[in-house]
């Protein structure tokens, strides 16, 4: 009886908390397009105008790695841009996530995680509505019948990995900006740096056999090679790239978990 109790207790309390989560999501994607005529499609210029942008600058240079084809380039950039252009958004907003609701923390108790979390989950649902369709499009267009609907199944799989990255990042930023008012300057930098690392409007086969172990230090990287692989090769998924990404998404967010919860009680006391 006592047991039952309990993991109803649990279970509403999980429930409310994902209520709110959801709330607090949508609150946020109203307020970012309110009064826009695209809405959420917005989300998708960005990439879009720097995949022009790319291969109107590399693409000649670089076309030669992806069969001689302008066309195979533009959806590579376009693919790594889909992935970066997410967690540059996602971290950048849930960084604030805390310190921009201290009034409201401290006037009503809340579970400080819903904040950083429903950023993820709003930046999610603009990727599920905006760049995710067109993923499926050119899946369906370079793969063969039977590999394109496999490949479409997995086309997830590396994009949980990327929310899995963006929730660790998120967690760790929010926690760390509540006490380092400086940190967005420095954020900047780590962003350029992991954007850089990643192999996006150019080949990882013309980086230095040397310096590629640096590289796919990066935890993006396994994530944009396992998306183009799906996306843009009409193969069977790699699982090996696919179970990297993966191993990227859970160990940071159990090191962003960990800090956030070290840093949790002293929170108020700064906000």
């Amino acid at each position: 009886m006592t047991r039952s109790i309990e993991t109803n207790s649990r279970s509403s309390a999980i429930y409310r908390y994902w209520e709110l989560v959801s709330v607090l999501a949508g609150r946020e994607i109203k307020i970012r397009y309110r009064g826009s005529f695209l809405g959420v499609y917005w989300s998708l210029f960005n990439p879009l105008i720097m995949t022009g942008l790319y291969a109107l600058i590399f693409g000649s240079a670089f076309s030669k790695y992806y069969h001689n084809s302008l066309w195979e380039y533009i959806l590579a950039a376009f693919t790594g841009l889909a992935v970066i252009h997410f967690f540059n958004g996602s971290t950048s907003q849930a960084l604030s996530s805390i310190v921009g609701n201290g009034s409201l923390l401290n006037k009503v108790k809340l579970p400080v995680t819903v904040f950083p979390v429903s950023i993820i989950i709003a930046n999610t649902f603009q990727l599920s509505v905006g760049m995710l369709p067109l993923l499926v499009i050119v899946t369906i267009s370079l793969s063969p019948h039977l590999s394109s609907f496999i490949n479409i199944i997995a086309i997830p799989l590396p994009l949980l990995a990327l929310i899995l990255i963006s929730t660790g990042i998120g967690f760790l930023t929010s926690s760390l900006y509540v006490f380092f008012r400086d940190l967005p300057f420095l954020y900047e930098l780590v962003q350029f740096m992991l954007m850089m690392s990643s192999p996006i409007f150019y080949p990882a086969a013309i980086v230095d056999p040397r310096v590629r172990p640096l590289l796919e230090l990066n935890p993006l990287y396994p994530v944009i090679e396992s998306l183009r692989q799906i996306v843009l090769s009409g193969n069977s998924p790699d699982l090996v790239l696919i179970t990297r990404a993966w191993l990227s998404g859970i160990i940071i967010l159990v090191i962003g978990w960990i800090c956030f919860n070290w840093l949790r009680p002293k929170f108020m006391d700064l906000l």
